[in-house]
Order: C-alpha cells, then sequence, then structure tokens
C-alpha cells in the first residue's frame, strides 16, 4: 500500500505541474481526503484550489491544517459526491467562476459504478472550463481489493471495473494529454515494487517483466477530445 500511494502521489505531483502550464486558474480535488499539495507543492500563489469531500474529512482536516497555511487560497466543501443532482449544481457553480479547471480525482473512481464513473465524466464533460482531468488508472482487469483492504473497507468496495480505461473516458469525450505509468514512476523515484518472495528474486532477474507488469497502473492527465 505505502508504495502505490508514494509512486502515486509523485506521479500526480508532476501532471499537475504540467497542467498548470496550460494556465489553470481553478483546481477542482475530488475525494480531496488528507491531500497537503496546496500546503507543500510549489503553486502559482493566484490559484483557487478547491478541495470536495465528505463532511466529517473536511471537519477533520480543517481541525488538523488549523495552524498551517497553504501557498495558495483554499477553499474545502463538505459535499457527497455521489449525489448527482447536487453534483452538477456544484460544477456548474464553480465552473462559472472559472476559465481554465482542474480536476484531480485521486484515488475515487474505483469506488464508483461504471454508471455512477460514466455520469461525472460526461457532468465535468458539460462545463465549458472543466478542461482538464488528473486520475489514477489501473488497466489489469478487475481490480481486486488487497485481502487486508477489504476486511478493513467492507462498507467501500471497488466497483469501477473495465478493461480500458482509457476508451471507457475517450466514450465520455476525455483523451490522454500525459500518461505516467507506475513502472516509469518507480524507476525516476527509485522506489521499486516490494514484489514477495520468490517474485521479487523473479523481477529483479527480469527487470523487463517487473516493468510491464507495473506499466498497466500509473496516473494520467486528461483533456477534452473536441
Amino acid at each position: 500500500m505505502a508504495w502505490g500511494v508514494v509512486v502515486r502521489t509523485s506521479a500526480i505531483d508532476r501532471l499537475i505541474i504540467e497542467a498548470l502550464q496550460t494556465g489553470v486558474d481553478t483546481v477542482l480535488n475530488l475525494g480531496a481526503g488528507l491531500d497537503t499539495r496546496p500546503y507543500r507543492m510549489d503553486l502559482p500563489s493566484n490559484i483557487r484550489w478547491i478541495e470536495v469531500d465528505l463532511p466529517e474529512i473536511v471537519e477533520l482536516k480543517n481541525a488538523r491544517l488549523l495552524e498551517q497555511t497553504p501557498v495558495c487560497n483554499v477553499e474545502r466543501v463538505g459535499f457527497d459526491l455521489s449525489d448527482r443532482s447536487s453534483r452538477k449544481e456544484l460544477f456548474a457553480q464553480y465552473g462559472a467562476a472559472s476559465k481554465n479547471t482542474l480536476l484531480i480525482a485521486e484515488g475515487v473512481i474505483p469506488y464508483f459504478s461504471n454508471d455512477d464513473v460514466e455520469g461525472l465524466a460526461r457532468d465535468c464533460f458539460s462545463i465549458p472550463s472543466l478542461r482538464h482531468w488528473i486520475l489514477d488508472f489501473d488497466n489489469a482487469g478487475k481490480r481486486r481489493m488487497p485481502p487486508g483492504w477489504a476486511r478493513r473497507l467492507k462498507a467501500a468496495p471497488f466497483l469501477f471495473h473495465v478493461d480500458d480505461w482509457f476508451e471507457f473516458f475517450k466514450q465520455a469525450g476525455w483523451v490522454p494529454r500525459k500518461v505516467i505509468t507506475s513502472a516509469e514512476e518507480s524507476e525516476r523515484i527509485n522506489r521499486p515494487y516490494p514484489f514477495p518472495f520468490p517474485w521479487g528474486l523473479i523481477m529483479r532477474a527480469l527487470p523487463e517483466m517487473g516493468r510491464n507488469v507495473l506499466s498497466v497502473s500509473g496516473a494520467v492527465l486528461m483533456e477534452k477530445n473536441h
């Protein structure tokens, strides 16, 4: 779990920097959780950074970061993203106040059903100023939750299952602008995947096999296909 979080975080940091170069004025982070990027990244001070998550998560985060100062304007909204009608109103509200918005959905998509993800993608596409979208992906087939997670997260199973994430989002109007695979990022930051014995020994002996295994997952910066 630690390896995946580290590699995913590093890759998405890089994609955010790339997206900001397109003139992004607003970042809308969906299911932001305890993400602290506005506190630790070198971001433009004029960026409007909006975090959306469940009210209890927002309350916890506000308390923990009370004495910390972000590098840009941060707003938090306590909101249930599964409420589609209210979600569309929220997107329209923030979209109207922005010219170029970057969406982030890190670690969120797997917990929505295929239909719900399609609705989310189409709702985002319908707002003109929502131009870019960063999320993590996994094209390894049906995404199974590790046994340890499954026991602890019985109320939050993985629901999103498609063979090709890129093709799925393309149907809703979103296409990849830049892809960073887990293999690429793990090599860049010198954080090899901790394959258990004997797979770890095999992967070190056959590094190309390891790269192939880890190339089906990663993070992607998408843009609208006009």
